[in-house]
This record gives structure tokens, C-alpha cells and sequence, in this order.
């Protein structure tokens, strides 16, 4: 498999959109399957083998919570 070009990409979501997402997540998740999105024009597969985390940050203006997916490119 070749190198994939490095990407940081930031998309907004209607409400509506994003829950679906979370949804389909989720229950890819809880079934023990791949999940597949596509994030600014590009699919990605992530792997059953992937890591869940949630992140929080703040500083003085605002606060931001981060769920994350990790995996390594195998």
C-alpha cells in the first residue's frame, strides 16, 4: 500500500447530519464492523482495530470536546 498524503481537515455538520453520523458510528461500533465516512470529498475506512477516546480542552474563550478514532496504517 503507498504513502497517503498528510491531510488536517476540520468539516462542519447540520445537526441533523451529525447525529446520523454518530449514530452509524455507533453502531458500527457496537457490532464489531469497519466504519466508512466520507470527510471532505474523501472515504475513509476505519478499521474494527481502531481506538476510542474523548479529549477536552479549554482556555479562557471557549471549551472543546474531541471524540477521537486512532489507528495505525497497517
Amino acid at each position: 500500500m503507498g504513502s497517503k498524503e498528510e491531510r488536517d481537515v476540520e468539516k462542519g455538520y447540520p445537526k441533523a447530519d451529525f447525529v446520523a453520523k454518530l449514530r452509524r458510528l455507533a453502531d458500527a461500533i457496537e457490532n464489531g464492523e469497519r466504519f466508512d465516512i466520507q470527510i471532505a470529498g474523501e472515504r475513509i475506512y476505519v478499521p474494527v482495530r481502531a481506538e476510542f477516546t474523548i479529549e477536552h480542552e479549554r482556555s479562557d474563550a471557549e471549551e472543546e470536546i474531541e471524540f477521537q478514532i486512532k489507528w495505525k496504517n497497517d
